[in-house]
C-alpha cells in the first residue's frame, strides 16, 4: 500500500515515514501543499496523510481541489489545532478522518487501517480476511486453510496485503509495483515475479494464479 505523507515539520515527518515503512507501507513525503496537490493527482495512492497547515497551499485547499477533480483517495488530516470548528472544516473539505497532534503511532496506524478497509468495503480490523486466508497486520503473519501463522518477509507482506484487498482481481505487475514502491524506488517487475513465487511456496502453488499477459489473481489456498 502506497501512502502520500504531506507534512512540513521535518522531524515529525521523518518519524512518521519510518513508522509507516516499518508497518509495511511505501511512503512519498512532500512538505509543500502545491507539490502534494500535483503528486496526488498523478500517482495512484491508497491513502494520503495531510497536515492542515502547509506552505504553498494549506491542507484544506489541497483536499478540496482533489475532491473537486474527482479524486477519491482516502485522506487522514493532521492538525495541531484542537478546535472542533477546524475538524468540521477538514471534513467539509473532503477529509475522511481527522487526527490532532500530538498522537500515538498506534492510533495513526489503526485509523489508517480503518480508512483502507472502508475504502474496500471491509470491516475495520487488524486482521484482513480474503480467499480463506487471514493476514494479521500487527505480526505480519498469514494463517487459514491449513496454515498456522506463517511469517512473511516485509516485501511478501506488502504484496499479499494489497492482493488480499483486491481478491479475485487481475493485478498487473505494473499496478502492483505502483502500489508497493515509493516515487524514488526503481520498479523492477522481475522482483514482483520473485515475490509471487515466494508467496506460492508458503501459501501453495495454486493460491495465486498467473494470467498470461495480464498479471496475477489471488484465489486462495485449498483447504
Amino acid at each position: 500500500m502506497r501512502i502520500l505523507l504531506v507534512e512540513d515539520n521535518v522531524a515529525l515527518a521523518e518519524t512518521l515515514a519510518l513508522t509507516l515503512k516499518r508497518a509495511g507501507y511505501a511512503v512519498d513525503w512532500r512538505t509543500d501543499g502545491r507539490d502534494a496537490l500535483i503528486l496526488g493527482e498523478q500517482e495512484p495512492y491508497d491513502l494520503a496523510i495531510v497536515d492542515l497547515g502547509l506552505p504553498g497551499m494549506d491542507g484544506l485547499e489541497v483536499v478540496r481541489q482533489w475532491r473537486e477533480s474527482g479524486l477519491n483517495t482516502p485522506v487522514l488530516m493532521l492538525t495541531a489545532r484542537s478546535r472542533w470548528t477546524e475538524r468540521v472544516a477538514g471534513l467539509q473539505a473532503g477529509a475522511d478522518d481527522y487526527l490532532t497532534k500530538p498522537f500515538h503511532d498506534e492510533e495513526l496506524l489503526l485509523r489508517m487501517q480503518a480508512l483502507l478497509r472502508r475504502a474496500h468495503g471491509r470491516e475495520p480490523s487488524a486482521v484482513l480476511n480474503a480467499c480463506g486466508l487471514q493476514l494479521d497486520e500487527n505480526t505480519q503473519r498469514i494463517s487459514g486453510a491449513g496454515l498456522s501463522a506463517v511469517a512473511l518477509s516485509a516485501t511478501e507482506f506488502k504484496l499479499l496485503r494489497y492482493m488480499m484487498l483486491h481478491p479475485g482481481q487481475v493485478l498487473s505487475k505494473t499496478r502492483l509495483a505502483e502500489h508497493l514502491y515509493d516515487y524514488e524506488d526503481e520498479r523492477d517487475s522481475n522482483v514482483i515475479e520473485v515475490q509471487i513465487n515466494h508467496l506460492r511456496s508458503k501459501l501453495g502453488r495454486t493460491a495465486i494464479e498467473t494470467r498470461r499477459g495480464q498479471g496475477y489473481v489471488l484465489v486462495g489456498r485449498a483447504p
